[in-house]
This record gives C-alpha cells, sequence and structure tokens, in this order.
C-alpha cells in the first residue's frame, strides 16, 4: 500500500502549496492568540509537554496531550483517502482539501458558539482546538502524499533548517559555476540546488506572512479572521474538483 501511495504524486502549480503554507501559517497564529497559546500546525510542542507532564501537571495539558494521537489519526485518515481515490483512478486533492476545510469550519462553528473563550478547559475551547490540529494534520500529510516535490507547508522547523542547507549550497554551487562557466557537471548540480531552493523559500516566506496576516486579522475583527482561511482552503478543493473532472 505504502509503495502505491507514495509512487504517484501529484505536479500541481507552485502557487497552491505556498497557499497552503501561507493558511497553515494564518491559522497557527489565529489560534495561538485566540486559544491560549496553542500552536495547532505542528506537535512538537506536544511531545515536550508530553514529557514534562511527569513532573509539571497543566490543567489545561488535556489538549495538547490529545494533539499527538489526533494528529496521527488525521494522518491515517487522508492516507486512506489518498490509497481509495488512487485506487479509483481519481484524483485525491479535493477531497482532501475538502476534509480540511469542513475541519476549519469546525473550529470556526466551535469558536462562535463558544466565545468569548476564558478558559482553556472550556468545552468550546477543546473542540475547536481539536478541529485545528485535525486539520492541520490532514494538511501535513496530504501535502506529502500528493504534492510532488514539496516540502511541509506547516512544519517550519525542518523547513528552516532546509532554508539554511540549501542557501548556502545554492551560493556555493553558483560561484563555482561562475568559475567554470563550461564545466556541464557544475551547470547541472547549480540547476539542481537552484530548484530545491525555489520550491522551499516560497513556504517559509508564505507561513511567515501567514503568521503576520493571522495576527493583524485576528487582532481587527476576532473569530471572523478564520474565514479568510477557510475560503482559500475551499476555493483549492473548488480548483482541485475542477481540474480533475476536466482531466477525465
Amino acid at each position: 500500500m505504502a509503495s502505491h501511495i507514495a509512487a504517484a504524486p501529484q505536479a500541481l502549480p507552485k502557487i497552491v502549496p505556498v497557499l497552503l503554507s501561507f493558511v497553515a501559517g494564518y491559522v497557527d497564529s489565529c489560534t495561538f492568540l485566540a486559544l491560549f497559546g496553542l500552536y495547532v500546525a505542528q506537535v512538537t510542542g506536544s511531545f515536550v509537554l508530553a514529557g514534562t507532564e511527569t513532573v509539571v501537571h497543566d490543567t489545561g495539558a488535556v489538549v495538547k496531550l490529545l494533539a499527538i494521537p489526533l494528529f496521527c489519526f488525521a494522518g491515517v485518515v487522508t492516507t486512506l483517502m489518498v490509497w481509495r481515490a488512487r485506487r479509483n483512478d481519481r484524483s485525491a486533492l479535493p477531497a482532501a482539501l475538502a476534509l480540511e476545510a469542513a475541519l476549519l469550519i469546525g473550529l470556526f462553528a466551535s469558536w462562535y458558539i463558544g466565545a468569548p473563550f476564558s478558559a482553556r478547559t472550556a468545552p468550546a475551547v477543546i473542540c475547536a482546538s481539536l478541529c485545528g490540529i485535525a486539520a492541520m494534520g490532514v494538511q501535513s500529510a496530504f501535502v506529502k502524499l500528493v504534492v510532488k516535490g514539496s516540502p511541509s507547508t506547516n512544519v517550519m522547523t525542518t523547513n528552516t533548517t532546509l532554508f539554511a542547507v540549501n542557501a548556502t549550497e545554492f551560493v556555493m554551487a553558483w560561484r563555482a559555476r561562475r568559475r567554470s562557466p563550461g564545466d556541464a557537471r557544475l551547470a547541472d548540480e547549480y540547476a539542481h540546488v537552484r530548484d530545491r531552493f525555489a520550491m522551499l523559500w516560497p513556504l517559509v516566506l508564505g507561513f511567515l506572512a501567514g503568521t503576520i496576516s493571522g495576527a493583524l486579522a485576528y487582532g481587527r475583527v476576532d473569530m471572523w479572521c478564520l474565514l479568510a482561511a477557510i475560503a482559500i482552503v475551499v476555493a483549492l478543493a473548488a480548483w482541485g474538483h475542477w481540474t480533475a473532472t476536466a482531466a477525465r
């Protein structure tokens, strides 16, 4: 199963992963401000919390502890969706994006019903948090499975390391090519490094732009800021459905 799924990523327009990276940063910023410092786009902090709970007991730790299995479960569901779509010779992108949009709508609905949030243990806060985490878990999985050659759109720790590595390699390859412009091997190496860096840096910039935009939008319109992220994902799902239908 795994080899079948991994063998068929899609070559999508470069703007698609950039928009998804923007959405991840945007939602992460909004939920951090609204949900008492919760990061929904990645679960690194939840692993740390799981370890420190043995000595420091946090009353609001339940959501962060649930984030790990929920993120994994979202990945399992998304993988099964991708596998089923490919067995039926269909694009998995529209369904995966539709699921992410539905979970973001669940986040918004929980926020709308429970606002204003006053405690991390309130049912609406827990529900909103879990919907946001699941949405980002879906995005993380389907980008890995569906988008050909794309780095992660929502975990910037690895991407920041890759940015430093790729930027350094790019400069070194550029300098080597300038010294020996007729060397075909150096020219190929430069092109490879350039293409890899060109795919990465827009995602990092997109995520950063998303975090800034999300914070500004939250400061101005509170919960309604989420509608922008939902609109982007819904639009991408509709585009994915249209292109998949047109390709048949």
